[in-house]
């Protein structure tokens, strides 16, 4: 089988070189305990192990290159370089309470067209690999940052990418980055095989559905996946998620003026989330202040906020758990549906 990411790779070398069974452990506690960087500065290793693994990976243990960060108030938003000359984006997010938290792309860029979303503007360039994934968090990782929890919100449909679920088990592997389940977020549009996949594979990661409009007609407007899986067949998919799981799904709907941000936008929503089963108390609403970009069309603006609080009053009035998402990094375009992977000019 071929390896699905670096540390197959160096487990592979080192079966080859006929190494002892802890030489992986030694490279794993490098990289992740003591935040060796270089092959070339592991010195627990022999010199021609160290050699084996310059050979075929290259020295640099992390393989993406940070090309600009740019900073405002608990964010941080870092471009990188990846294979092909492209670039993608990544944002760590400082809580005050101490908390370290990323949003991390999946594919440069994305192929799903949502008209309110800079990132679709650009079309999908490729899926990034296991390691063009795993690595963003390494990058943070070995500049001495903890990593708390992660959420796939960044470029890119991450359940249209099968190198996501190989990225997770890098992830969540105890040797590696050790990260639990439950601190890691993926969020989707809807793609149906891709929520079946991680409720099989990975039942406890978080799951976020990308709403955005309750009417069909305007979300295949807004978003056209919409056509490909219709609502009503992503609700039916996500109620067999939580019975299965135990686990809340996240509703993210983003607010744009006069557009989905009605009264009757809300009662909607609400229709759509009661009377689900005994399990509806699971669903649990983030609305989330839009972000305009040069990128995206004019006509999409934030919506202001006695709308937001009408919003949020029908929702808690019909029982739903509601929460408004706090803005972070819409200054630095680190927002949702910001991120572009360009240099700013």
């Amino acid at each position: 089988m071929k390896p699905t990411s670096r540390y197959e790779i160096i487990q592979q070398i080192l079966l080859d070189l006929k190494q002892p069974g802890y030489r992986y452990k030694q490279v794993a506690d490098a990289v992740f305990k003591q935040r060796i960087r270089e092959y070339d500065q592991m010195h627990m290793l022999p010199q021609s192990v160290r050699n084996a693994l310059i050979q075929q990976l290259g020295n640099r243990v992390c393989g993406v290159t940070p090309v600009l960060e740019q900073q405002s108030e608990q964010v941080s938003k870092l471009l990188l370089a990846i294979a092909g000359n492209e670039r993608v984006e990544a944002v760590r997010l400082s809580y005050k309470r101490g908390w370290e938290s990323y949003c991390i792309s999946s594919q440069c860029g994305c192929g799903f067209g949502c008209q309110f979303c800079s990132t679709g503007t650009m079309g999908l360039k490729r899926n990034l690999t296991a390691d063009e994934i795993t690595d963003q968090l390494l990058h943070f990782h070995l500049n001495g940052h903890a990593l708390d929890s992660v959420s796939f919100m960044g470029m890119g449909e991450a359940l249209a990418n099968p190198h996501l679920f190989d990225a997770l088990k890098v992830m969540t592997d105890p040797q590696l980055f050790g990260l639990g389940q439950r601190r890691i977020t993926v969020s989707t549009i809807g793609i149906l095989p891709g929520i079946q996949r991680l409720r099989r594979e990975f039942p406890q990661v978080n799951l976020t559905f990308s709403l955005h409009s309750p009417f069909d007609d305007q979300r295949s407007k807004l978003m056209p996946i919409n056509n490909r899986f219709p609502l009503q067949d992503v609700l039916k998919e996500l109620d067999s998620h939580i019975q299965h799981t135990g686990r809340k799904v996240y509703i993210a709907y983003i607010m744009l003026r006069g557009i989905n941000d009605g009264p009757e936008h809300a009662e909607a929503v609400a229709a759509l989330l009661r009377g689900r089963g005994s399990w509806e108390h699971l669903y649990h609403v983030n609305l989330i202040p839009y972000n305009a970009t040069v990128e995206t069309p004019d006509h999409y603006e934030q919506s202001d906020r006695e709308r937001v609080r009408h919003f949020v009053r029908v929702l808690k009035a019909k029982g739903i758990q509601v929460t408004v998402r706090t803005q972070f990094g819409s200054d630095i375009n680190a927002g949702c549906g910001q991120l572009y992977g360009l240099e700013p000019t």
